[in-house]
């Protein structure tokens, strides 16, 4: 005679079909998923960009001039202005493809290096995007709303600058780790107290990981305006960094592309192995999907809460390692340009995966680089840059708007979807 299964077993069952995106039968294959998943986003920045260029020639002076000719010539004028920006901004962030065959025929070893730079600065722009956006997403997955991540980035950097000048006498390959892992422990334990908050006492975590921000800012600019401060300078900036503690560059200047690059790479597959190849990133996945039935079968929500924020801070405190170690060799005031703020935007554009994250932070890598070439060139503002992200994020909030647009069918099962529990769920 056959035992009834327990609620527990249920309960576990019911995780599993939820994780694996339903029953047996209705499971898809894992390329045509990804592909589905990978979609929408596609078109949103496809979108971006159409919306980006009516938004460039309807501001366009020369738009305007030729209007009065007559509306065939604007339209010529508004095409001429949208090629011209997305030119240099295509030039300015991947690169002039002229300009790259003429320097490898020419054999000028500065030459090259400054036809390649372009698209190495993309990538360089693009690091500390995939550590953030990777630990805001790692909390969307474990279902808390980590938007503390700006200020997770700064204790980091302040950790690995520390450990970075007032070490001496270490060899690189000792200390760039131990300046790596000074910064991760430095994010994590930024992570830890409001992932400690939320899950001992029901904290908000959006509430106190912005809190924790204002702290983090506040704790630098004291620390680099007293203990941390170079005494031969008047500006609120650390000591530079021992060599021994600089990320390594694979060329020469003007090229800045270092070890940084590979190290988000290797952390984003480390984040993938943890998320869907261990038990502990199937806690996560499944009390971030949902936790009363996690907690039914068995799991612990609390160490499972505070495991994710601290994992998530970890990551973003190697984001503003990576600035320390790799790019500024010091650290000043204010040396991130919201980096932890931008990271929750791209971590809902990659759909909350690794792979996707480090897609979407690539591409936001490529506008920021790009945009400053756009408006040398063009005399577009940078600031188009920013409205033209916007407008991928609000396609990517709103998926009905792109389904609607392409006629996309809905799909059956909404595929990665992860529910945020800070938002008032238990």
């Amino acid at each position: 005679m056959s035992e009834k299964p327990s609620k527990k077993q249920d309960a576990g069952k019911v995780l599993l079909e939820e994780l694996s995106g339903g029953p047996p039968n209705h499971q898809l294959s894992a390329w045509r998923r990804i592909g589905r998943t990978m979609l929408v986003p596609l078109l949103a920045v496809i979108s971006g960009l159409i919306l980006g260029a009516f938004l460039i020639a309807l501001t366009s002076e020369n738009f305007y001039n030729a209007w009065s000719v007559s509306p065939w010539e604007a339209v010529k004028a508004g095409w001429n202005e949208v090629r011209l920006a997305y030119g240099a901004l295509f030039a300015g962030s991947i690169g002039d493809p002229v300009r790259i065959i003429d320097a490898l025929r020419s054999g000028d070893a500065l030459a090259i290096r400054r036809a390649f730079n372009p698209i190495l600065e993309s990538l360089t722009a693009s690091t500390p995007f995939i550590f953030a956006s990777l630990a805001v997403a790692l909390g969307f997955r474990s279902g808390v709303f980590n938007i503390g991540a700006e200020g997770q980035l700064f204790v980091g950097a302040i950790f690995a600058a520390f450990v970075g000048y007032s070490i001496k006498g270490l060899p690189a390959i000792i200390h760039i780790p131990l300046s790596l892992l000074a910064g991760a422990l430095g994010g994590a334990i930024w992570g830890f107290i409001p992932g400690w908050l939320k899950a001992k006492t029901g904290g908000h975590e959006v509430i106190n990981t912005i809190m924790m921000n204002y702290v983090a800012f506040r704790l630098s600019d004291w620390l680099l305006s007293g203990p941390m401060k170079r005494p031969d300078s008047f500006n609120p900036v650390s000591p530079t960094i021992q060599p021994s503690a600089m990320l390594p560059r694979f060329f020469q200047e003007p090229i800045r592309f270092h070890l940084g690059f590979f190290i988000a790479l290797f952390t984003a597959w480390l984040v993938y192995w943890l998320l869907f190849r261990t038990r502990w990133g199937f806690d996560l996945r499944s009390v971030g999907l949902n936790p009363r039935a996690s907690r039914y079968a068995g799991m612990s929500t609390v160490m499972v809460t505070i495991m994710a924020m601290t994992l998530s801070g970890a990551l973003a405190g190697l984001a503003g390692t990576n600035e320390v170690l790799g790019l500024n060799h010091n650290l000043a005031l204010a040396f991130s340009s919201g980096y932890g703020f931008d990271s929750i935007a791209l971590a809902l554009l990659g759909k909350n995966h690794p792979v996707g994250v480090v897609l979407a932070s690539l591409l936001f890598g490529t506008l920021r680089t790009g945009a400053t070439r756009m408006q040398v060139v063009a005399q577009i503002p940078v600031d188009i840059i920013t409205v033209l992200q916007a407008f991928i994020l609000i396609f990517i909030a709103a998926p009905a708007i792109i389904r609607t647009i392409y006629r996309l069918r809905a799909p059956e099962i909404e595929e990665e979807e992860v529910t945020i529990r800070g938002w008032g769920g238990g």
